[in-house]
């Protein structure tokens, strides 16, 4: 039985959003026996040794134009640092269903900031996606089972995973120039590379610290797992899928991300959520795929077209 290139594309996509759905839930087991910041260095020495050798199997060497560097690095260093630090920290402080559906909000604050800086304006279904994210983010917060306070953990890490999905917008916006001029694979072993070693260097204390003949296979597979296959391998499949079927039919795919990892919380984790965090979480994911609704329409015309001048 053959398979067509797009059915290969959208089971590797598919396969994309179960690595990231887990992801989450595999970081909060190795967290229990690493930490935060040791870890986080960890899984992008994989994922950087991984960058690296598949851009030289590809033979996509490069040269970095003097006027890029300092732009490259400050990108690198929003995009690989200070997300990083935000994200790990967050998903340390809060369950994991919650950092993915907060994670999944990334597409919402790339329409409110790409309203705002002029680069697309809001339509009406982007506008009532918005209003649906807002409000659910808020319900999840508020709606947990112990007394809503700024001072809990769980708070701490929804906030500081908000922020890293807010940070992580700004970079995806302030990275398209830069896709014009490199390849994707070129600029992403360019941003872990810089992120590896800024990483690395916050993180020393703890890797040098760390007794790490104590630390299970568990958690070293969680390193590796997140490093090589979340950030890694799923980077690249991810582009190969931008490259065969279009950006905006790739970016479905990322909308089962934040269901797929609310579930894999719910039960390898044994996390439980109180009804209202199952509705601000539903209202989160609505809010996220009207967001997109926008793009989905223009590709669909844009094929429409294509197909009318096919004889």
């Amino acid at each position: 039985m053959r398979f067509s290139k797009k059915s290969i594309v959208e089971v590797s996509l598919f396969l994309v959003a179960i690595i990231w759905g887990l992801n989450l839930s595999v970081i909060k087991t190795s967290l229990t026996e690493l930490k935060a910041f040791p870890f986080n260095a960890l899984r992008f020495i994989f994922a950087t040794a991984l960058m690296w050798t598949v851009l030289l199997w590809k033979r996509q060497q490069f040269a970095i134009p003097k006027k890029d560097w300092m732009p490259l690095l400050g990108l690198a260093l929003l995009g690989n640092l200070i997300y990083q630090v935000l994200f790990i920290i967050g998903v340390d402080f809060t369950q994991a269903a919650n950092a993915a559906v907060m994670l999944g909000t990334i597409p919402v604050w790339v329409a409110i900031f790409s309203h705002f800086g002029n680069f697309e304006k809001m339509n009406a279904y982007k506008s009532i996606g918005v209003t649906f994210a807002f409000l659910g983010i808020v319900i999840i917060m508020a709606g947990g089972k112990q007394v809503f306070s700024f001072t809990s953990n769980t708070v701490k890490g929804d906030l500081m995973i908000i922020l890293a999905a807010m940070v992580f917008a700004g970079y995806t916006i302030l990275s398209r120039s830069f896709l014009k001029r490199y390849t994707p694979i070129q600029f992403t072993t360019i941003m872990t590379t810089i992120g590896c070693i800024a990483l690395v260097i916050i993180g020393l204390p703890g890797l040098m610290q760390t007794d790490w003949q104590s630390v299970s296979f568990v958690a070293y597979g969680g390193a590796i797992y997140s490093g090589l296959l979340a950030i890694g391998a799923a980077f690249l499949i991810w582009n190969y899928g931008l490259q065969t079927v279009g950006a905006v039919y790739t970016s479905t795919f990322q909308n089962l991300v934040p269901v797929l990892g609310l579930f894999f919380g719910i039960v390898l984790l044994n996390e439980n959520l109180t009804l209202l965090q199952y509705l601000g979480s539903a209202l989160v994911i609505a809010g996220i795929v009207l967001a997109r609704w926008k793009g989905y329409a223009a590709e669909r015309r844009n094929k429409e077209k294509e197909s009318a001048r096919i004889p």
